[in-house]
């Protein structure tokens, strides 16, 4: 950071990038230096005896190694220097690193030179051309196997230089600022992103919404680094900050309320946790309705989660062409309806008890079941969360819209993809439902799903209440950004939102990642470590935590962490003696804002997360419960999370098996009781 300037342009590295490719290929070229060594000292002498019509056969090998020899310890100082160079200063210390781009602009030239002493090589070795044979087989060998991996690796530079080439590169920092020529930029960077969707993803094309969904997604990625020059390894090394940062603000934050003896905010106590809820807002009826839409997923999650067996598991719920199921309507479906099995096969139930099962998969349109529960005596809608492309696309189609239901505000903002999801899911679901409360009038609605489902279950609920005032959605790790702060409250009498731990999705929207690319800006300049130890350190971090001693020795300039940004306020606070560009992200956030209006997390929520064990349950196992709990906010869901286990989280198995502990450390509390 800055992105590195090289021949004339930006390219989508840094010059502080270079330490462990420079490293890398270093110690390779050094194994090539060694065995070229005992190649020429035992060749270099036959060379003389070499002959070849028209060529002077033993010159031109011996111009071969001594060329490679010599080229490959011109290699191997000029990467030393540029590991070296490349090391120095700190994330936004460029001047220190000055000497890099003309370092590199040299190994680059070096590549013609070294590419015609290859192309000598092929010659001599496999074309025949130069008569000189090697009776030696181990010289053979290396010089063989030295000619391949040179090709090798010059298809990896030039590989390396298409990953980082920025095709507007040419654009100078100082033009993207908030101007018109920031403005053009922008549409510039939108059709670029457009430009690869299509030819990354060209059978999406041919979805009826294909090419708006890339348009969408590519704006939102344009947009979020407006304005910036982060490369992809600094957003990385941000996000290892950030890690550290946050066990920072976390261990302040506990030292407090133990200094000021405050009550916990998270319970294991369930009873007090349900205690003024209403009666069909419980964590039974909630890991029920879970495995339906976990169910909802189908053929692919039963082979994911049984990778081996999950092929047998599916085959005796198998249907074949002549042996439908009489009462179900299943469409979209394969020959053998193996998403039809799966559905079976996860939900426990009879294929007679699924009314209606569609896999239609396409942009802004998501597979669905609806199921007659005769059990609880409700007609369940059970969402199949996100697990396609096509469904990442929904996800990402993040601007807010118009949404439209009786009771909520006029202002009222939704999640455009889920919006247009559910509006699409409504056009098929509304005649299945008549049709289901014909047969069975007395029973409840319910809906419910995961993730992309949970979220397209509460818009299709708020569209449906009108006609079904008495429906109950049971929503799983909903996204963050789905609907206005009014719509979300006014859901919180109908929707019960379960989140478990550090769930990234939890905590995503487009506000939350804009407030992290600020946070990431500031981080770095805050640090006084080189690019290169911070990642070390995340290795370390993944494998083993965050030392106590990181927490305070990483930052250059404390006191500009101590700002715990919670609102739009908090984030467009302004960044003394940082630096142009930080300052710039701090300030005047509304107008940099992707999506003007906010978006929140719908219903009541229940957030529960594993409980830390202090002083000796430490050492000693004991009864006590795994997990504890709260009821939260759409507030406190606001900002994202760098911990180690906010995708695990969110994966639909682990949050059933949290509430399943959480039910089975209870009754067993109880049966300990009794006792």
């Amino acid at each position: 950071m800055p992105a590195l300037r090289l021949l004339g342009r930006k390219w989508l590295a840094a010059s502080d990038d270079l330490v462990f490719p420079s490293i890398f290929e270093l110690l390779f070229r050094f194994v090539w230096l060694v065995l070229i060594a005992l190649v020429v000292e035992v060749l270099y002498p036959v060379t003389w005896q070499c002959q070849s019509e028209g060529w002077q056969g033993g010159a031109f090998v011996r111009l071969y190694l001594c060329g490679t020899l010599t080229l490959q310890a011109a290699l191997m100082l000029l990467l030393a220097a540029l590991a070296q160079q490349s090391a120095r200063g700190t994330i936004t210390d460029i001047d220190v690193r000055k000497m890099v781009s003309p370092l590199l602009l040299f190994k680059v030239l070096l590549v013609f030179p070294e590419t015609a002493l290859n192309v000598m090589g092929t010659m001599w070795m496999f074309c025949e051309v130069i008569q000189c044979s090697v009776e030696d087989k181990f010289s053979s060998i290396v010089i063989q196997s030295i000619v391949l991996f040179n090709w090798v690796q010059l298809a990896l530079t030039v590989f390396g230089l298409f990953m980082v080439f920025d095709p507007l590169g040419s654009v100078n920092y100082g033009d993207m600022q908030d101007t018109p020529n920031q403005v053009r930029h922008h549409r510039k960077v939108t059709g670029l992103w457009s430009r690869r969707f299509r030819w990354a993803f060209c059978w999406l094309k041919r979805d009826e919404h294909g090419k708006e969904a890339f348009q969408q997604v590519a704006a939102l990625l344009s947009a979020l680094f407006r304005s910036t020059d982060l490369v992809p390894s600094d957003v990385v090394a941000g996000c290892v900050l950030l890690r550290v940062r946050q066990k920072r603000e976390t261990r302040e934050m506990r030292r407090i309320q133990m200094l000021n003896d405050e009550e916990p905010i998270y319970t294991t106590d369930v009873n007090k946790i349900f205690s003024e809820t209403p009666p069909w807002m419980n964590l039974e009826d909630a890991l029920y309705y879970l495995r339906l839409s976990i169910a909802a997923y189908g053929w692919p999650y039963v082979l994911y989660r049984h990778c081996f067996t999950g092929f047998c598991k599916l085959a005796r719920h198998l249907t074949c062409c002549c042996c439908r199921p009489k009462n179900s309507i299943v469409t979209d479906d394969n020959c053998c309806l193996c998403n039809f099995a799966g559905v079976k096969y996860m939900s426990k139930l009879h294929a007679d008890d699924i009314i209606f099962a569609s896999f239609n998969n396409r942009v802004f349109e998501l597979p669905f079941c609806v199921i007659a529960d005769h059990e609880r005596e409700s007609i369940v809608v059970a969402v199949r969360g996100s697990i396609s492309l096509r469904d990442i696309f929904t996800d990402f189609t993040a601007g807010s819209e118009r949404f439209e239901a009786d009771g909520l505000p006029e202002d009222t903002a939704a999640h455009k993809g889920m919006s247009m999801g559910a509006a699409k899911m409504l056009k098929r679901l509304l005649p299945v439902l008549d049709r289901a409360f014909q047969q069975y009038s007395h029973y409840d609605l319910i809906l419910t799903g995961h993730s992309l489902g949970a979220g397209v279950a509460v818009l299709v609920a708020l569209k449906l209440r009108p006609r079904y005032p008495h429906l109950k959605v049971f929503a799983f790790s909903t996204p963050a950004g789905l609907i206005s702060r009014e719509a979300a409250r006014f859901t919180e009498s109908f929707v019960m939102t379960v989140g478990v731990g550090d769930d990234l999705v939890m905590r995503l929207s487009v506000h939350s990642i804009e407030n992290l690319r600020t946070k990431i800006i500031q981080t770095i300049h805050a640090t006084k470590l080189p690019k290169y130890r911070i990642m070390l350190n995340g290795f370390g971090y993944a494998l083993f935590g965050v030392p106590a001693r990181d927490l305070e020795s990483t930052w250059r300039r404390p006191e500009q962490l101590e700002a715990h940004h919670s609102d739009d306020s908090a984030d467009a606070l302004l960044v003394h003696s940082v630096s142009t560009e930080a300052a710039l992200v701090s300030r005047d956030v509304f107008a940099r804002r992707f999506s003007s209006a906010r978006l929140f997390t719908p219903g009541r929520i229940l957030h529960i997360v594993r409980r830390k064990r202090m002083g000796i349950e430490k050492k000693v196992r004991t009864a006590e419960p795994t997990y504890e709990m709260r009821w939260a906010c759409a507030e406190d869901f606001m900002e994202l999370q760098v911990m180690p286990r906010m995708l695990l989280d969110h994966l639909p198995e682990n949050v059933h098996r949290t509430i399943r502990t959480v039910l089975d450390e209870r009754h067993r509390y109880r049966l300990t009781q009794t006792v």
